[in-house]
């Protein structure tokens, strides 16, 4: 039989024990958050916030892609598979509420493999997320002329020493910051969606000249493989939204806020990219609007209204730009603390941010974006978040079957058929990714296979047993073999 705690002599820990325990308290103190920030509104705010710049600029690229037409069905098949992955998210975080969100997840279903895999993808997609936006924010500063700026890297800098710095003086005030600068931006889209609705023409979603492709016609000028291409870019009316769950640990009550809070991003972000999406292309043209930086302000020309949505529209890409840089230094954070990547990562400062997870991924992309290369960032952000979509999927699908009985404060809608039917889209996502650049993607493919190297050489053997992730996964372990010993009684053990 186990032994119990009455049968020992004594209860008093041996002192090596004091000292690991002590230890392990001190290292937790300098890596802890702070709790109770954010209601479910804040929270919807900043699933918002994450992904409003999708609808100012870069979804646009698609249509040079597969058109109006392509793109049109690429987002209706997207917005599918991102309202069934919310919904699985949802349930996730309801019954696994900690700050590494997605990689929390997977180290619960899919093992430290599985579960950094899914982190570092995430970490791909929020690191170089921002560098995508920064190049457009320097779109609009220079169509603007503010300052007589006419070379984008000053405004690079500029966008990621100012809201690092936010940052840095604590989630309350980043919060609060993001949550107006989004709702700016979403009174941006109405006054755009009111001056262009006059002037809209269905002739001009369809003036691309088609293609010999197989199936090109003039609502498809690039066939049916446009709509394949077009995906990525789809993506990008949404990615990022799946970053809620990071918010977890400075959540009231985040087992209830956090599924209220990315349920109601996701509603308001499928109606904001399905206004932008007809509306543009509808009075701007399909074909001039396809290589434009801010798209919906050359869609309105020379009118006030488009002077207005300019100002406005950079709000929106800040509100992104700002909140994913949240979004990444929780991942890193998540990671660190839990051993994955360098410890030092993840140390906080009194304002409880994370500082080094804060400064070194914004450093890196400060870097990509003095490319310029707005398309190809974003296609290469959309590798890691599809990624992370087939494994968070996995996750869900894993964690239904195999542990039935884990409490689940929100349970999805239609179970694993819901998730299945999001994790085959992400799949052909992923795949999308390579038709559009494949370069660039084999680039992601390295760095994540880098990581990974990393991990199976050294971290994996160090690893922090009491970090919030690894307590999960470790009850979760413990459960099973209670369950096994009940159902065995041979196996127990005597000590």
């Amino acid at each position: 039989m186990v032994a119990s705690p009455e049968s020992t002599p004594s209860s008093t820990p041996a002192p090596a024990e004091s000292a690991e325990s002590a230890e392990s308290t001190a290292y937790l103190a300098k890596r802890t958050l702070r709790t109770g920030t954010a209601g479910w509104v804040l929270l919807a705010g900043l699933g918002v916030s994450y992904v409003i710049s999708g609808d100012y600029s870069g979804w646009n690229f698609g249509l040079a892609q597969g058109g109006f037409g392509g793109l049109l069905i690429a987002a209706v098949v997207i917005a599918g598979m991102y309202l069934a992955m919310v919904l699985g998210m949802a349930e996730l975080s309801s019954a696994l509420p900690a700050a590494g969100g997605g990689y929390t997840f997977a180290r619960r279903a899919l093992g430290p493999w599985g579960g950094f895999a899914t982190g570092t993808a995430i970490l791909l997609e929020y690191a170089i997320a921002p560098a995508a936006i920064a190049t457009f924010i320097g779109a609009y500063v220079e169509s603007l002329g503010l300052f007589g700026i006419t070379d984008g890297w000053w405004v690079y800098l500029a966008a990621y020493a100012l809201f690092i710095g936010v940052h840095l003086a604590g989630v309350g005030e980043a919060l609060k910051v993001m949550f107006v600068i989004t709702a700016i931006a979403v009174v941006g889209l109405v006054i755009f969606a009111i001056a262009a609705v006059g002037d809209f023409d269905p002739a001009n979603l369809t003036d691309i000249v088609p293609t010999e492709a197989a199936g090109a016609s003039s609502f498809l000028p690039f066939g049916y493989l446009g709509i394949w291409a077009a995906v990525p870019f789809a993506i990008w009316f949404f990615l990022a939204v799946e970053g809620v769950p990071l918010a977890a640990e400075e959540a009231a009550d985040p087992a209830r806020n956090v599924p209220r809070g990315i349920i109601a991003a996701m509603s308001i972000l499928m109606v904001s990219g399905a206004i932008v999406l007809v509306l543009v292309p509808g009075i701007g043209g399909a074909a001039a609007m396809s290589e434009s930086g801010n798209p919906l302000v050359e869609a309105l020309g020379g009118s006030a209204a488009a002077t207005i949505v300019n100002y406005i529209g950079l709000a929106g890409l800040v509100a992104s730009f700002f909140s994913i840089i949240y979004a990444y230094s929780r991942q890193l954070f998540a990671l660190s603390r839990a051993g994955y990547l360098p410890r030092a990562l993840s140390v906080t400062n009194r304002r409880k941010a994370p500082t080094l997870a804060l400064i070194v991924p914004g450093a890196i992309g400060f870097l990509l974006s003095l490319t310029g290369q707005g398309a190809m960032l974003l296609n290469m952000a959309v590798f890691g978040a599809a990624v992370s979509y087939v494994l968070m999927m996995i996750s869900h699908i894993v964690l239904r079957v195999r542990e039935p009985d884990m409490p689940r404060p929100y349970r999805t809608p239609g179970g694993v058929v819901t998730t299945g039917f999001a994790l085959v889209i992400a799949v052909l996502a992923v795949i999308a990714t390579f038709l559009v650049d494949s370069v660039a993607s084999l680039c992601c493919l390295a760095v994540l296979a880098a990581f990974l190297a990393y991990f199976g050489f050294y971290s994996r053997h160090h690893l922090v047993a009491n970090s919030p992730d690894e307590e999960f996964a470790a009850l979760a372990a413990a459960e099973d073999d209670v369950t096994v010993t009940r159902d065995d009684p041979t196996r127990m053990e005597t000590t």
